[in-house]
């Protein structure tokens, strides 16, 4: 377990949650606000997690983590840090499956990615990306003290996706 309070935990992705990672990739928020990352099948989200999220874990020490409920581990969305060679910081992420949303809970798994951040990974500042159309996202980042500071492409022919700035991470 990588973070947790009393309705939520944070873990690191296994095999056993590729199921529910195919299923939250192909939602039409997922398509619409992150993009299609091709997770048609099982094999296909086990070999994301195998080749996309697990090295992450191993070269920097964070990645993206399954948002579970803390009383039985039922998957409820993912959250997590991002390194882009594009962005000078890690940037946090964050998704739910549309049965979990507006119950504060994406609120709740990035207080705790944030204080995992700072506590843990010794990080004092964080980015964050949303498409300009996501006003949910922004206004979470925002609530979450972040600060929109202009645009960026993570790829010269990609859209252009607004970015927020932590500031100083509060221990």
């Amino acid at each position: 377990m990588i973070a947790a309070d009393e309705h939520i935990a944070l873990h690191h992705l296994t095999r056993a949650h590729a199921p529910f990672l195919q299923r939250l990739m192909n939602e039409p928020s997922w398509l619409a606000n992150i993009g299609d990352r091709g997770i048609r099948s099982l094999a296909d989200a086990e070999r994301f997690i195998a080749e996309k999220i697990r090295p992450a874990y191993e070269a920097q020490g964070y990645g993206m983590y399954a948002l579970t409920r803390a009383k039985d581990e039922t998957p409820l969305g993912v959250c997590g840090l991002f390194r882009r060679e594009v962005l000078p910081l890690p940037d946090l992420g964050f998704a739910l499956l549309p049965e979990y949303w507006g119950q504060g809970l994406a609120c709740a798994a990035a207080r705790l990615t944030l204080r995992h951040a700072h506590e843990v990974l010794g990080l004092r500042r964080l980015l964050a990306i949303t498409a300009p159309h996501n006003e949910r996202s922004a206004r979470l980042l925002q609530r979450l003290g972040f600060v929109c500071t202009g645009s960026v492409r993570l790829a010269p022919d990609a859209e252009t996706l607004q970015l927020y700035d932590s500031g100083e991470i509060a221990p």
